[in-house]
Order: C-alpha cells, then structure tokens, then sequence
C-alpha cells in the first residue's frame, strides 16, 4: 500500500518504522523541512507537506496534528485518515485490551492498573499517550496478553475501534484551542465507547455527569466507580465487593484525587480479571494493596522535590488546567506558596478564583507568573483574593523559584502547579518540570 506518514516527531518514527517494516511504499509528510531523513526514505516536507494527499491509500496523522488540517487541503480524503492507536486496536491480536481516557488521572490510573496486573501475574504493555506507540510492540503481544493504552482526545478523535475494557475518568473543559468546543471534545472521548459490544466493559466515574454520559454512546456494560458495585471510599478505606484493599492514609499518592484514580483503577482490574472464587478474590485484592501502598506517582503529578532550610518543595507541572491545579492545593497539607500561570488558552478561571478567595489562609502567597499572569492576577482580585504577586519580571525558572523562595518561610511549601500549558517558556510540562528541579536542587 502506499502510505503518508503526517508528522515526523516520535510517534510518526514509529509508524513509519511499522508500515515500512510491513512492506509498504512510506512517504514522510512534515511541514520541518529540515529534518534528518535516510536517503532512501521518501518525503514531503515543509510548506507543501499536506499538499496532494489523495494520492495515498492511507494517511497516518499524529495524534498531535488535527485531521481538519488534513481536510482543509485534501476534503475528498476523510476516509483515509487513520492513526497509530486506531490501526493498533484494528490488528491487536488480543482482546484483552483496556483504553483509559478522562481529562486528568490518565497517565497516574493506566499505570496503576498495569502495575496491578502485572502483580496478579499478567503480562502487560502499556502505551498511548503515556510514552508509547502501541504499534512499537504490537507484534511482540500474545494472545493472553494484556495492553492498556492512555488515550488522549487528539487519539481518540477519529478512531474506529473500541477497547474490550474503556475506563473514563473525570472530564472537564481542556484542549479548546484543538477542539472547537467542549461538546467537540467530549465526542472524541466517547468514540472509545463508540464501537463496544455488550459484552464489553464501560467503566465512569460515578460523580462526574459528563463521563457518565461519554460512556452511554456504547452497547458495553456500565459500571461506575467511586460507587458500588465499583471500588470506592469506605470508612477511610479502598473497598470493592465488600473487601477492603488499604486506607486511604496507606496510599504512597498525595490528595484525595488520587483516590479516584486509585477506585478507577481497581474497578477496571477487577472487571478485568473477573475473580469468582476465594482464592482469585484473595489474589486480586492482594495485587491491588501491593501496588497501592507502594507506587509514589508518575514525575511531575505533585512530585516531592526536596526540602531547604526548611521549605519543601513540589513539582506538580503536570497541572496544564486549573482542575489540576485544586487537586494539587487540596493535596499539601502546608501553607503555600503556590506558582501558577503558563500559555493562557482562555478557558474560564472564575470557579478556581473563587476557591483561592475562600481559602486563602492556606496560603503565604499566590506567585503568578507567565502569559496568562495578568489575566489570572486580575480576575484573583476582582474574586477577593489578597495575596497576590503578579510576576512580570522573572522570565527563566531560577528566576521563579528566586522568586518563590524569598516569599516562603521555613514550614511552607513551594508548590509548581501552574494550571496552564508550558508553551509560553518551555517546550512542554517535562521541560518545565525538569527545569524547575534543577534549580531547586541548585538553591
């Protein structure tokens, strides 16, 4: 066949090693002009790159490219359009395949259940939108096999195929400057619910309307967690099926969110394995604690840097929204001072101003930094809040956590949380992050 790679980052190596290795007549499409190709490799690159596409029997988009960007230059060519996850979950030759999708959670719950069934003595594959393109081990999957994929909405937007299990975790408004609206972004999230058989499992997060109405759009079974018959919160403790599996206060993972995630998580590898007798409950629920009172968290999700003369310090920049953002305040325990704002896609703040505004005792001070600074410092004030610093002078991370240090004191906490995406300094969250570490380890 002859196939168009579009986009030539990470994901788009991969598939282009997949279909090549496959035997197919591969064409690198990329808007980059000057990136390093094999000679023998065929490309299309730079301005021209989406230009004369319906040539192509296959068109492979990055996750990260929109497919109406394709469309805008070849409308005749919808049907061609495909992506890395979509020809995975069309040529997995296992059904024993778990998509996890919501707005936040994806990456910490998808590593929690594959951690769980790894201890239940499965072997598992994780990919998506955590690191990995799933068709880099496709063909190294068996048929009792286990794969879980984290799925973002960029993933999911136009795929074709459901998941034997699909988990939804909480979903609010993000990536509306990708999609054109909150109801086109819930619709790509329900397309992994989409082409479910009743035989399949829908899992949502009981308290949240919107998951509860993205997994209603498939034939598979609904079953809720954070609420029976799902794992849930007892008496301060994680339970399913009447079994308790640990405390809450057992948890390696900061804040109450992290409850959720882990509930998601247990429900899923529950509904996977399906243990009936004694014994497969015991085992379960053994898997389950092990991991859950041993796995600290992914990098960046409210991650504990160090302490310095008495101040600690947390990396959290993970937190690209504000529903992130609260989950991390309500997490750190210390009073803070917290470092928020990044590349301003717009979106509402007034729900998570008014929130700082009726607890700011929990807080030395509100460091806010970046392209959406002046905006977010504003509607701050205008909500009541008092402890204000709109920092328009520190342009590089030593600078902000300068910045930060001078207004805590020995007990406080410094908290990254920003609450918005990277792209107004730093290349992405990691980027960020990392940077952040480095000049905490440096103080």
């Amino acid at each position: 066949m002859n196939i168009a790679i579009v986009g030539f980052a990470t994901e788009g190596r991969v598939s282009y090693g997949y279909f090549s290795k496959r035997g197919d007549s591969v064409t690198v499409c990329d808007a980059d002009e000057t990136i390093s190709l094999d000679d023998e490799i065929q490309s299309q690159l730079g301005k021209t790159y989406l230009e004369n596409l319906d040539r192509f029997d296959v068109i492979v988009r990055s996750a990260g490219i929109h497919p109406g960007v394709i469309l805008e230059k070849n409308p005749t060519v919808t049907a061609k359009i495909t992506t890395a996850v979509n020809e995975f979950l069309r040529i997995c030759p296992t059904r024993n395949v778990i998509g996890v999708t919501g707005t936040k959670g994806k990456g910490t719950t998808s590593t929690l259940i594959t951690k769980m069934l790894e201890a239940a003595g499965k072997n598992v594959s994780l990919g998506g939108n955590i690191g990995r393109s799933p068709l880099e081990f496709v063909n190294d999957i068996r048929a009792d096999d286990w794969v879980v994929l984290e799925l973002s909405s960029f993933q999911l937007h136009d795929i074709a195929h459901s998941p034997h299990i699909a988990t939804c975790l909480m979903v609010v408004p993000e990536h509306l400057n990708w999609h054109k609206d909150m109801v086109d972004y819930t619709t790509a999230k329900t397309r992994l619910f989409m082409h479910q058989k009743s035989d399949d499992v829908a899992i949502y997060y009981a308290e949240n309307k919107i998951s509860k109405d993205i997994v209603s759009h498939g034939s598979g079974q609904k079953i809720p967690y954070y609420a029976p018959p799902g794992a849930c919160v007892e008496s301060n403790a994680i339970t399913i099926s009447g079994r308790q599996i640990c405390k809450t206060n057992e948890l390696k993972l900061l804040g109450a969110h992290n409850w959720q995630n882990a509930c998601a998580a247990v429900t899923t590898v529950w509904q996977a394995l399906q243990p009936a007798t004694p014994q497969e409950i015991d085992a379960v629920i053994a898997a389950a604690r092990d991991v859950l009172i041993t796995f600290a968290g992914l990098p960046h999700r409210i991650e504990l840097v160090r302490n310095s003369n008495g101040i600690t310090y947390y990396n959290d920049s993970f937190a690209t929204g504000l529903h992130a953002t609260l989950a991390a305040i309500q997490a750190i325990p210390e009073q803070k001072v917290l470092v928020v704002g990044g590349f301003d896609r717009m979106l509402p703040l007034d729900y998570f101003c008014k929130y700082i505004a009726e607890h700011e005792a929990a807080f030395r001070t509100i460091l806010v930094i970046g392209q959406s600074g002046p905006r977010l410092a504003k509607a701050l004030d205008q909500a009541g809040a008092k402890r204000i610093v709109l920092d328009t002078k520190s342009t590089t991370m030593p600078e902000i956590v300068a910045a930060a240090t001078a207004l805590a004191k020995p007990g406080d906490a410094v908290l990254l949380s920003p609450g918005f995406a990277s792209y107004d300094m730093f290349k992405n969250f990691e980027e960020r992050g990392d940077q952040y570490k480095k000049a905490v380890a440096e103080l």
